[in-house]
């Protein structure tokens, strides 16, 4: 069941999602600060979103596909909260991706609080992290805003700069 903010929906993803996937992770813009670069191919697409149905089907949340209310059948972007390896240590992350035409309007942001919000609700989920490129400024100030702060670094990416580790507790 969708469930919605002030101006966006989020849903569950599904295999059809695919082409949307796809044409947003493998454009470079959206991907520019990602080691991996741009996505291939449409498998890795279809791959991607079979872990996150499965992620939902475990644990009863995750990455949504999002949307505007206005628009509510073109996803714009996925992102939310789910379960996320930091070398070998799983903890709960919020992250998102949102084509390039959704940026500067304040969707991270919404999708950021609204998904903290959320997690918070549910008992156990005491603290939240989320993983970032450093020079990535534009995603540093959506986790700022959002009320996380910087906690330390993630060596993910050999022969890169470390990737900086941000975190907000339950109040």
């Amino acid at each position: 069941m969708p469930v919605s903010s002030a101006r966006l929906i989020y849903r569950k993803p599904e295999l059809s999602d695919g082409t949307r996937l796809f044409e947003i992770y493998s454009d470079p813009q959206t991907q520019l600060f990602n080691p991996a670069g741009p996505m291939r191919t449409t498998d890795q697409a279809e791959a991607l979103l079979s872990t996150w149905i499965e992620h939902w089907t475990q644990q009863g949340f995750g990455w949504w596909a999002i949307a505007e209310k206005a628009s509510p059948d073109y996803i714009i972007g996925f992102g939310g909260v789910g379960y996320y390896d930091y070398l070998g240590d799983l903890r709960l992350n919020v992250g998102y991706r949102f084509a390039s035409v959704a940026w500067g309007k304040g969707y991270a942001t919404e999708m950021g609080k609204f998904a903290l919000n959320l997690a918070f609700t549910t008992p156990g989920n005491e603290r939240i992290w989320a993983v970032v490129r450093p020079d990535h400024t534009a995603s540093i100030k959506v986790l700022e805003k959002i009320g996380m702060q910087r906690c330390g670094v993630l060596d993910d990416a050999p022969g890169m700069p470390a990737s900086l580790v941000f975190e907000i507790e339950k109040i």
